[in-house]
């Protein structure tokens, strides 16, 4: 059997794997590396697989349908994602419509929480794959005609005969045109998964892709699933990788880093995709330990919260980590409380002193428009951002995935302007605000949005404690061009402002 794994076309270079899929303001492009990993696990079931990046390689639909026939796969698995999906499915659709006899599996964030929905809508796809994935799909393709056997799917009434469901624990839809089976246990044992390096080695080209705060060429891996923490806004724990936190060994992500190091030696900069790298805290340090151990030198990064401690950040230091990525998200503590966020702003304050203290560079995520905000809280944001002055900074407006709190909160308020996903992204590719608030609508706090941004990146105190402190010749570089798309950014909105 052959499979196709597809990181479909678009419109824009747009990441499906970020938290935020949208097109990104300094160059962002992540990895498929949901698919790339599934791609790993269909390998060591002997499946001929393929991995195509239709993005990276600017295919349009013509040049995936040519890579389809040139192929010839008897699967395609895809990904699509809220702000995607319905683009998404015109594409799916053309798909199917031209190669009648290949099965089409979709997975993501959106056909996790809405899959009802997605098989409605689209009639090209044949499987939605719930949740983690990694499994699912090889075992849909061995099971051939006895797919209901297989747990976290969903699929049309239409693909099945009564005569063929034994299953006595499925779930049907209202009308009995969609079959659900239940949920996957998820994967306890993540040292089974492949090292998605190699994946990433033997279908795709590294110079691809980009973080805005990595050096480059950069890569991105997984140590660790799921997360046990509860702020209202995150999707991914509410859909992917759910709250059950499960690790790999350190023996085994240690090995992943020394594998990149021999073997993928263009590799300057490893980011650890982790919801929350820092969970176990103990873990990161006996981890630090075996990358000294070794004497493996790597230069990494990774997803972190601000409750994060001293001797865990030296430790962190001590063993190569160069930035830090946290989610200081408000400067009010009741904004805080009320998103679920369980860190206060003394937490943020201490983090900040810390990680100067260390020299860790530090990537810090605000938001506006939370549960609980208004234009007082939100200038305390922006007051709060300046005191602890992360090295790069993005403040961004909430926005209401489903499945997630914060998207309940909204809907059951009436502040969402629209449940159609097809107005998610506005004509350039970035994320629309969807909510209209009493004290501000959407296009306010879109205005003060990129207000807040500029205000920060062109402040005489940003430019002096963080660009002059950037002057060695590679945070230079890299902050040149994070800085370049930015302002080109700006200057493209600030026109299309003076033609409305």
């Amino acid at each position: 059997m052959k499979v196709l794994f597809l990181n479909l076309p678009y419109e824009f270079n747009i990441s499906r794997a970020s938290r935020w899929p949208e097109k990104t303001k300094s160059g962002t492009l992540y990895y498929p590396y949901w698919l790339s990993y599934c791609v790993g696990v269909c390998k060591s079931y002997d499946l001929d697989v393929k991995l195509v990046d239709c993005i990276t390689k600017e295919y349009d639909l013509n040049d995936t349908l040519n890579e389809i026939s040139t192929y010839v796969p008897d699967y395609i698995m895809c990904e699509t994602t809220t702000p995607t999906c319905d683009y998404d499915y015109n594409t799916i659709n053309a798909i199917k419509n031209k190669f009648h006899n290949i099965k089409i599996i979709c997975g993501g964030t959106h056909p996790t929480i809405l899959p009802e929905e997605v098989l409605k809508k689209c009639d090209g796809i044949d499987f939605v794959v719930r949740q983690e994935y990694d499994y699912t799909v090889p075992e849909i393709i061995q099971a051939g005609d006895n797919f209901i056997d297989v747990d976290g799917i969903s699929f049309k009434s239409s693909l099945i005969t009564v005569d063929n469901i034994t299953r006595k624990d499925i779930i049907k839809s209202k009308d009995g045109k969609i079959i659900h089976t239940p949920d996957r246990v998820p994967l306890e044992d993540l040292d089974k998964l492949p090292y998605v390096s190699k994946v990433y080695q033997e279908f795709l080209d590294v110079n691809d892709y980009a973080y805005a705060f990595a050096q480059k060429p950069m890569i991105q891996i997984v140590s660790s699933r799921g997360c046990p923490n509860k702020c209202n806004f995150c999707s991914y724990p509410s859909t992917m990788g759910g709250r059950l936190y499960r690790t790999r060994s350190v023996k085994d992500l240690a090995d992943e880093f020394e594998y990149i190091l021999n073997e993928m030696p263009e590799i300057k900069e490893i980011f650890i995709e982790d919801d929350t790298f820092t969970v176990d805290q103990d873990r990161v340090i006996d981890f630090c330990n075996e990358l000294i151990s070794r004497n493996l030198k790597s230069v990494w990064s990774c997803n972190t919260r601000v409750d994060l401690k001293y001797d865990t950040m030296k430790k962190m230091k001590e063993a190569g980590c160069r930035l830090l990525v946290c989610g200081y998200e408000s400067g009010n503590q009741d904004v805080l409380d009320q998103t679920q966020k369980g860190i206060t702003l003394e937490q943020s304050s201490a983090f900040a002193k810390n990680a100067r203290k260390l020299d860790i560079k530090v990537f810090g995520c605000f938001m506006i428009g939370l549960t609980g905000d208004n234009l007082d809280t939100i200038n305390e944001t922006y007051e709060f951002a300046k005191t602890v002055y992360p090295d790069m900074c993005f403040f961004q407006q909430a926005v209401p995935f489903p499945g997630t709190g914060f998207y309940k909160w909204a809907k059951e308020n009436n502040y969402l302007i629209t449940e159609d996903y097809g107005k998610w992204l506005n004509d350039d590719g970035y994320l629309n605000c969807l909510v209209d608030y009493p004290y501000a609508d959407h296009k306010e706090i879109e205005k003060i949005r990129d207000n807040l941004m500029s205000k920060y990146y062109f402040s005489f105190a940003y430019i002096g404690k963080t660009f002059l402190a950037n002057l060695d010749w590679t945070e230079f570089k890299r902050v040149m061009r994070g800085g370049t798309q930015y302002i080109a950014f700006r200057f493209k909105k600030m026109l299309h402002g003076n033609n409305e």
